[in-house]
Parts: structure tokens; sequence; C-alpha cells
């Protein structure tokens, strides 16, 4: 499927936000992977095409992974928080984003 098929505006809404912790600065030093926080229905495909368009990078391969909400109390109603989808993304050789931009 092209972009044109698919559609640029689905694209920019598959990547919701990129995930900054220790876990994944560590991960991005190691092994050249970025961590994002992506829409459930995201396909590995749409994932590689969000992130080369809007990085302007080019993606060797990604992995998805959907994590279950944690349980939760709010007072004294028990509940629990969304579950939601991760992508690992791994860049080639020679491409990098920064997200401190240059701090």
């Amino acid at each position: 499927m092209s972009e044109s098929t698919m559609g640029k505006d689905r694209l920019y809404q598959v990547i919701q936000a990129p995930i900054v912790s220790e876990k994944s600065t560590r991960t991005a030093d190691q092994s050249r992977q970025m961590v994002f926080s992506v829409q459930p229905g995201a396909t590995k495909s749409e994932i590689k095409r969000a992130v080369e368009m809007a990085f302007e990078v080019e993606v060797e391969s990604v992995q998805v992974a959907n994590v279950r909400g944690k349980e939760k109390r709010f007072g004294r109603v028990p509940g629990s928080r969304k579950n939601w989808k991760k992508a690992y993304v791994k860049l080639k050789e020679g491409h990098d984003i920064d997200f401190a931009g240059g701090i």
C-alpha cells in the first residue's frame, strides 16, 4: 500500500508520543532503537512509514508490544488504566533522532 492510498493524515496520527525514560535511552544508545507510543490499531508497516516521514530517517525494523493497563484504585472504586501499544523502531546505521534538541 502506498502513502497516497493509506493517506498521510493517517500516518501522522499513528505515532502518539516518544517514550523517554532511562530504559528507552539505554536501548537507544545500545542498539539504535527508539521507543514510541502508537495507536492500538497501527501495523508495523504503518509505524515504519510514519517514522520515516515524520523524522526523515530510514527504519531497519519495527517491533511492537501491547501493554496492559495497570489495575488501580480511585478512592474506594477499583478501576484500571487503558491498554496501549508501544513500538521499538530500529534505525539504520548513520541515522538518529534527537529528542533533546542538542541540550
